[in-house]
């Protein structure tokens, strides 16, 4: 069965005229009349950018949160208003409260701006798991992922609290997993969780030996170079063909993405279609 995945929303856009980027991130993933959406963005492009790039989310029932931070799920509330009552596949932690602290130690909220009841007074329909499931065919969720890397030691300046006392591991972290006959696509959020325990974990649970193609946001901008050393050597390991960087990726771990991985890695932007 072969998918079809576009970027929606992206820190970049691509050469279709009068879409618009913004520092978030969503996916539509089609497939044979069907479609789930991945994501919403911070909630000022998605729907713009649907239409210019002729898609009509009026008629996608489903959407995923991969997590509960503002650009991966603000325009939650724009889509429901705009297209209708959907069901939202997440974790039942995307409501916790979320900060990054300042430099002048200046607390900024980055959850999600609205409530569980104001959103499903909007027409939200809420699924909320924590573990590995099938929601489609070949289609799943990977629910908590296990920190098992020594080396994925997450974002450090994300916290539950505005005094920044309480570190934020983003336990709500999780990913979509396409199995494909050339083995296992992995569509990522921010991937809090780390991009070699989410592989790995995906390859555990569904058993498939291969990783073929990573898309998404790797989280890669927020690391140091003992983990971006650590990362490629593991890519390497699983064997990845593909990568598509996008979003939280950053720039320069994207350049070395490229030079470790020439011919496979790809940056992405508004726009970006990939076929699995």
């Amino acid at each position: 069965m072969n998918r079809r995945i576009t970027i929606l929303c992206d820190n970049t856009v691509g050469p279709v005229s009068g879409t618009l980027g913004e520092h978030g991130f969503a996916a539509l993933v089609e497939w044979e009349g069907d479609a789930l959406l991945f994501d919403t963005g911070m909630g000022e492009t998605l729907l713009r950018n649907a239409q210019r790039l002729g898609r009509n989310l009026a008629a996608v029932f489903r959407v995923v949160i991969s997590h509960g931070h503002y650009d991966h799920a603000g325009g939650l509330w724009p889509l429901l208003r705009t297209c209708g009552s959907k069901e939202v596949l997440a974790h039942p932690d995307i409501f916790a409260p979320r900060y990054r602290v300042k430099d002048t130690g200046a607390p900024l909220s980055i959850g999600i701006p609205f409530d569980e009841a104001f959103l499903r007074g909007q027409g939200a329909h809420f699924d909320f798991g924590t573990r590995f499931r099938e929601i489609g065919p070949g289609l799943y969720l990977t629910g908590e992922v296990p920190r098992t890397t020594a080396f994925e030691t997450g974002d450090t300046g994300l916290f539950c609290d505005g005094a920044g006392c309480r570190p934020d591991p983003v336990r709500d972290d999780q990913s979509l997993v396409i199995r494909t006959e050339r083995g296992l696509v992995l569509l990522l959020g921010c991937c809090h969780a780390g991009v070699v325990n989410t592989a790995r974990w995906a390859v555990e649970c569904t058993g498939e030996s291969l990783v073929h193609t990573i898309i998404g946001g790797t989280h890669l901008g927020f690391c140091g170079r003992e983990q971006l050393d650590e990362t490629v050597k593991s890519l390497r390991e699983l064997g990845v063909h593909k990568l598509v960087g996008s979003h939280c990726t950053g720039f320069a771990a994207a350049a070395r993405l490229m030079h470790e991985f020439p011919g496979r890695f790809h940056p992405s932007a508004v726009g970006y279609t990939l076929e699995v």
